[in-house]
């Protein structure tokens, strides 16, 4: 019921904490533990199977979330592909989560390097707008 003070619990045990949020919760559910959490799931899809297509209205939620934290990690699941990694990066995500796209590709480790690349890059972009 009461997030920060589970947030607080958790870090009293020497854990990291993060909060996830579905694709139709508003994010300002979790804003204001931006400066408690240590990382900020934006799921892109409903939670519960794979191979569902990602949902980039979600993007707006990363790039808010983006904005008034900027050392927040913010990890994005669901749908994750080549045609959309560039959105997430864009947005603010810096923890990729790719299942399909990732075991179905011809090159996997390529497909792993690129995505990285993009995040890295967009990361860099980010930081250098402060």
């Amino acid at each position: 019921q009461d997030a920060s003070a589970l947030i607080d619990q958790i870090h009293a045990a020497g854990m990291k904490a993060g909060v996830a949020v579905k694709p139709k919760t508003p994010i300002s559910t979790v804003m204001d533990l931006g400066d408690k959490m240590d990382m900020c799931l934006v799921m892109t899809v409903e939670p519960g199977f794979g191979g569902q297509r990602f949902m980039a209205e979600c993007m707006p939620k990363v790039a808010e979330l983006r904005a008034r934290y900027p050392n927040l990690d913010i990890e994005v699941d669901g749908g994750i592909a080549r045609e959309n990694i560039d959105a997430a990066a864009q947005a603010g995500a810096n923890v990729i989560v790719a299942g399909t796209s990732i075991f179905k590709a011809d090159d996997i480790s390529g497909t792993i390097e690129s995505f990285r690349a993009t995040v890295n890059t967009q990361q860099e972009l980010l930081a250098n707008k402060k």
